[in-house]
């Protein structure tokens, strides 16, 4: 069966996790996916988190089915192998510094020239205009001034994070947005031009900011932290259940909250007339959550979510990667996936998303060792022989 992305050539350019995870979502669906890194140390990512047998899992998983080739983009050498791969390439993704690329005179200018078709995905901090766009960033200070961490945590306490790499994971998936629609530009409207997708960390969190900027500008409304509740729906809250256990639950449709009431058995909750619409719900939102919660106390999570369901209330427990690995509708989606990580073991990997009915993404390999593709890559892609790959080894370019 084929993949969606098979034939497009992707030069990968970055670090760590924003341009990688936008490297890793196109290799997943069939794109030959070229990694470059730097000889001897490699991708930083290598050696974050948890390692085992000397190399990050995590790197197994954002590099997998990438072609891993070293090459030292600050010599003059390794800027030639480059160019002379993006003459190759369908996209380059990078995400240094704004003016590094420039500096290496690999800007987009010099290798638009070179392939005028090329498309470039540049991610970072802010951006490549504006005062800040020389700042450096991280997808923390991302999620920090898009405006997300100002609404994460308790009220009476002070922001806190999501415990993933959030900022980064969004703007990677803007990014392969951005690129896969100035293919659709330069390949199937014919224009056979290229051009750069500018993707910044900030503005990928504050995109996702609903409705605060018109509640902000036309009634000065600034949304703050509110725990787990989501403010002015209800009810939407997490409550507590006999054994301990946390349980979520959605009742914010008016014809949800009827069902509900009616499964806790507060019909006269259900059918009061101050709770008939989600504004007069939001007015008393902490009086529905005590109601709620009052019930969840008499019942175990597991009681709790079988008669939610029969009532067809959404509601779900909180899940750790402990619970994830043994849920049933997880293992029957294949989101739980065993794939060889050596002759003797496996390693369990995510599947892949989205699910695709004809061209479904999967997995070909887990992240490769440093440079393993090297020389396969010189040898297809720019016809080297074996004594220019030696010498340029010897020089240490790659």
């Amino acid at each position: 069966m084929s993949q969606s992305l098979e034939g497009v050539k992707v030069l990968e350019l970055g670090s760590l996790i924003a341009g990688p995870f936008a490297g890793r979502l196109m290799a997943e669906f069939g794109a030959d996916v070229i990694k470059v890194e730097p000889p001897e140390k490699g991708d930083p990512l290598r050696d974050w988190r948890h390692v085992y047998e000397g190399t990050s899992l995590w790197w197994r998983l954002q590099s997998r089915n990438k072609k891993s080739i070293t090459v030292d983009l600050k010599s003059d050498e390794g800027q030639e192998i480059i160019k002379s791969l993006v003459k190759e390439c369908d996209v380059v993704i990078e995400n240094f510094r704004p003016g590094t690329l420039e500096k290496w005179n690999l800007g987009y200018e010099e290798l638009s020239a070179i392939n005028p078709g090329l498309v470039m995905v540049r991610v970072s901090g802010y951006g490549q205009t504006g005062p800040y766009r020389d700042k450096p960033g991280f997808g923390s200070i991302g999620e920090s001034m898009g405006g997300l961490r100002h609404l994460t945590g308790h009220p009476d306490l002070p922001p806190t994070r999501v415990g993933i790499s959030l900022g980064d994971s969004l703007a990677a998936m803007y990014s392969v947005i951005g690129a896969m629609m100035a293919i659709y530009h330069r390949d199937v409207k014919g224009t056979g031009k290229g051009q750069v997708v500018d993707v910044a960390l900030y503005e990928a969190v504050f995109s996702l900011m609903e409705g605060s900027l018109p509640e902000f500008d036309k009634l000065g409304a600034v949304r703050e932290r509110t725990g787990s509740s989501l403010p002015g729906i209800a009810p939407s809250n997490t409550y507590q259940c006999s054994d301990g256990k946390y349980i979520v639950i959605g009742g914010n449709g008016d014809a949800i909250f009827k069902r509900l009431m009616n499964a806790i058995g507060k019909s006269d909750v259900a059918e009061d007339e101050r709770f008939q619409t989600n504004s007069g719900r939001a007015a008393h939102a902490d009086y529905l959550d005590k109601v709620i919660e009052e019930w969840t106390k008499t019942l175990t999570l597991e009681n709790a979510l079988e008669e939610l369901d029969e009532a067809r209330v959404p509601a779900g427990p909180i899940y750790s990667i402990e619970d994830i690995v043994k849920d049933e509708h997880y293992l029957s989606r294949e989101m739980i996936q065993d794939y060889q990580l050596n002759e003797e073991e496996s390693l369990k990997i995510p599947g892949v998303v989205p699910k695709m009915s004809e061209t479904p993404g999967g997995t070909k390999w887990l992240g490769p060792e440093l440079g393993q593709h090297t020389e396969e890559v010189m040898k297809s892609w720019l016809s080297y022989d074996g004594e220019k790959i030696q010498k340029l080894k010897e020089q240490g370019i790659i």
